[in-house]
């Protein structure tokens, strides 16, 4: 992986001067998402040991935070795109690792997360979509819906239900029976290209599947871990960039005799966003730290890190509007993008109720415990 400057040079240059562009043509430009795979972004997830190009999980909150601060849609595709490729190098068959790894590795494939359907959400329980055998194959049928990156991937991680349980499945997204329906009426993430995809009678071969057969909450649980661990520090990215507004406007902006900066009130907003800024950046990084000593207290420690994130980088966003006034208010000003997008954050990949709900049942069973460092 690159240095943190490298890669703030990187979204400077390509990233943050188009991603109001993206937000209204509701796409990412691909000589962008060429320009990630020249720099080894979409295999950051994995460690070179891995045959990835990460350099450990801070170093992937790094890339994910500075991302973020300047386009969540391009993040959720490094984010769902990341998914895949843990799945894969985790719990792959060695023919399916050897067909796709690679090729995500580099970014020749992108990968997309395929769990959430119209009736049942992301309830593992109430999952429709169903995988038969078929010869030394599988059938998938069903219906999954709000998948980011779905108009573009090229390998789809798909849960179905089998005789076993629900299953992972990676799908080749070009295979007949795959129809993928653009989604472009939503709040925000605009250019992470959303899709609903239907399978009607896909075929898939016997090494698609993902992990044992049946155990596919279990790889859920995995691999959603490493999704909210790129939201937390995509919120991250989004509260420096709401802060970085805020005081640029506070700072030019004259009301009453003074600068906006010089009003306490004004002054309020701007600690505070300064001061979770801090914090939602050292949660992620105790999670990255957890991650990258094997420990399982990681996965309460990415929930804590994702509700806090994601919750301050609303209430950052929308003092950031507040504080423009008028003009914040206009689809003209990032900051206007940025509580689009920051509403996002709250219900993708477990919505902030799930995260209080886990947190807390946490605390309960450990009596808070408190969680540290070694």
């Amino acid at each position: 992986m690159p240095p943190r400057a490298d890669i703030r040079e990187f979204v400077e240059k390509f990233v943050t001067p188009r991603a109001g562009e993206f937000d209204r043509e509701a796409r990412i430009d691909p000589e962008v998402l060429a320009e990630c795979a020249a720099r080894g972004y979409w295999g950051a997830v994995l460690s070179t040991v891995r045959g990835g190009t990460g350099e450990g999980m801070t170093a992937l909150a790094e890339l994910h935070e500075e991302i973020g601060r300047g386009c969540s849609s391009l993040r959720s595709l490094l984010t769902v795109h990341s998914m895949a490729l843990y799945a894969l190098d985790r719990w792959g068959d060695p023919a399916t690792r050897d067909r796709w790894h690679d090729d995500l590795v580099h970014g020749r494939a992108l990968g997309a997360f395929c769990l959430t359907e119209p009736e049942a959400g992301s309830d593992f329980s109430a999952l429709r979509a169903t995988a038969r055998r078929d010869g030394d194959g599988w059938v998938l049928d069903g219906h999954k819906l709000w998948i980011t990156g779905g108009q573009l991937a090229d390998v789809l991680l798909v849960f179905a239900r089998t005789e076993a349980g629900p299953t992972a499945f990676l799908v080749d997204a070009k295979q007949p029976g795959v129809q993928r329906i653009p989604i472009t009426s939503v709040t925000g993430t605009r250019g992470s290209q959303l899709a609903e995809i239907r399978f009607d009678g896909c075929r898939a071969g016997a090494d698609a599947v993902v992990g044992p057969e049946g155990m596919g909450l279990a790889i859920a649980t995995g691999v959603l871990d490493i999704g909210r661990f790129s939201v937390a520090a995509g919120c991250v990215g989004l509260l420096q960039a709401c802060l970085e507004a805020a005081v640029s406007h506070a700072n030019s902006r004259a009301q009453g005799g003074s600068l906006l900066r010089d009003h306490q009130l004004i002054q309020q907003m701007i600690s505070t966003m300064a001061t979770n800024v801090r914090a939602a950046r050292l949660l992620v990084w105790q999670a990255a730290r957890l991650k990258d000593t094997g420990s399982p207290d990681t996965l309460m420690a990415t929930c804590v890190a994702k509700q806090f994130a994601a919750t301050a980088a609303v209430a950052a966003a929308n003092d950031a509007v507040q504080l423009h006034g008028a003009r914040g208010c206009t689809g003209d000003h990032p900051v206007e993008r940025y509580l689009r997008d920051a509403k996002v954050m709250e219900i993708i990949e477990g919505s902030t109720q799930l995260q209080h709900q886990l947190i807390a049942d946490d605390a309960c069973r450990n009596q808070a415990r408190i969680t540290t460092i070694e």
